[in-house]
C-alpha cells in the first residue's frame, strides 16, 4: 500500500463515485498540492497524481483558487491531509531571457 498523510479517515466525506477522500488517496496515489505564482494574489489548491497531472481534491473536480497560504492550509486540514507540496513558479528569470531554473518546491505540515 503507498504511503499516505492523511491523518484521519472520515466515511461521511465521499465523492461521486462513492469513494472518500481517504480512499482516493490511496487509489490516486496523489499528492495534495498548493501552488502560488509570482506577484499572484491567489493560490491553486489540487492534488498531483504519478503522472504529475494537477487535478481538484475529489474526483472529478476542478482545483480550488484561495486567497492566501493559510486558506489552502485550512482546506488541504478539512480534507483531513497532514501534511502538502508547496510549489511557487515565476517567469521571471525566461522573461530576461535566462534558463528556466524549475520551480521552488517545498514540503509543509498542515
Amino acid at each position: 500500500m503507498p504511503s499516505i498523510n492523511k491523518a484521519v479517515n472520515n466515511p461521511r466525506d465521499t465523492s461521486q463515485d462513492g469513494l472518500n477522500t481517504f480512499e482516493q488517496s490511496v487509489y490516486n496515489d496523489s499528492q495534495p498540492t498548493i501552488i502560488g505564482v509570482a506577484d499572484s494574489t491567489h493560490y491553486l489548491v489540487g492534488v498531483v497524481d504519478a503522472d504529475n497531472n494537477f487535478s481538484g481534491l475529489t474526483a472529478g473536480s476542478a482545483c480550488t483558487v484561495v486567497n492566501s497560504l493559510a486558506e489552502a492550509k485550512t482546506l488541504l486540514r478539512s480534507h483531513y491531509y497532514s501534511k502538502a507540496n508547496v510549489v511557487y513558479q515565476t517567469a521571471y528569470d525566461e522573461m530576461c531571457g535566462l534558463a528556466a531554473n524549475g520551480h521552488y518546491h517545498e514540503s509543509i505540515k498542515l
